[in-house]
């Protein structure tokens, strides 16, 4: 069984939906996904909502080792992509060597604002996040403490780990950057970071009409959208 959280956001369901139908569109084994909704954590989530959180799901994340019991391996992936091949062939990548797994993104964003008018911001390791593979017994620092109380960047810089040579690294078609990282022709997760068609301003952004395409075919077999 392939485990995956899915980041959920109140203001944007509809992403959830989208993404967990492409996952399922072409799984070859079973997948179970969970997204990770404040209301259902609020016995264990008590951070604060900070005006640099562009989501709800932005230190949440952080929780997923913990849920699992600190057993196994998770998957997490943010909430604003879509699967475009089989989840099998980027689980089959664990290494037990590492606490974590990410693409190591050189992610430098130029604007100053992205969807929802929220501030762009800027620090070492962006985007590694928002795809990680968690080897959870090795991820044991993660206490519901800990990801309540340390900084941001200490979560999403993994300060936590002891060296940074427990986080192995993944290619760069399983969190493509919409509009950042070069057009490919082998593309397994389409990333829209910065925004994508499910909001006005971003409707021609890279590989909208992909995302467009991925929501009607889970239209088509009956999937409800809020």
């Amino acid at each position: 069984m392939i485990k995956v959280f899915v980041g959920y956001d109140r203001r944007e369901p509809v992403l959830f939906s989208v993404l967990s139908h492409s996952i399922h569109s072409h799984a070859t084994q079973p997948v179970s996904i969970t997204p990770l909704i404040l209301s259902e954590l609020q016995q264990v989530y008590r951070r604060e909502a900070s005006s640099l959180q562009s989501t709800e799901f932005s230190f949440s994340r952080f929780l997923v080792p913990y849920l699992c019991d600190y057993q196994g391996w998770a998957l997490f992936l943010d909430n604003d992509m879509i699967v475009q091949s089989d989840l099998t062939e980027l689980w089959n990548l664990r290494d037990e060597q590492y606490a974590v797994m990410c693409v190591k993104h050189n992610h430098n964003p130029t604007e100053e604002r992205k969807f929802r008018n929220s501030v762009q911001t800027r620090y070492e390791k962006k985007n590694w996040s928002s795809v990680m593979l968690f080897n959870c017994a090795k991820c044991k620092a993660l206490t519901v403490d800990y990801v309540n109380e340390a900084s941001g960047l200490a979560l999403h810089q993994f300060k936590w780990l002891e060296s940074d040579d427990l986080i192995g690294g993944l290619p760069g078609r399983w969190n493509h950057l919409v509009d950042y990282d070069p057009d490919r022709e082998d593309i397994d997760l389409l990333h829209y970071t910065s925004g994508g068609p499910y909001f006005e301003e971003y409707k021609e952004c890279g590989y909208a009409q992909a995302w467009i395409k991925a929501k009607e075919a889970m239209l088509q077999v009956g999937v409800k959208v809020d």
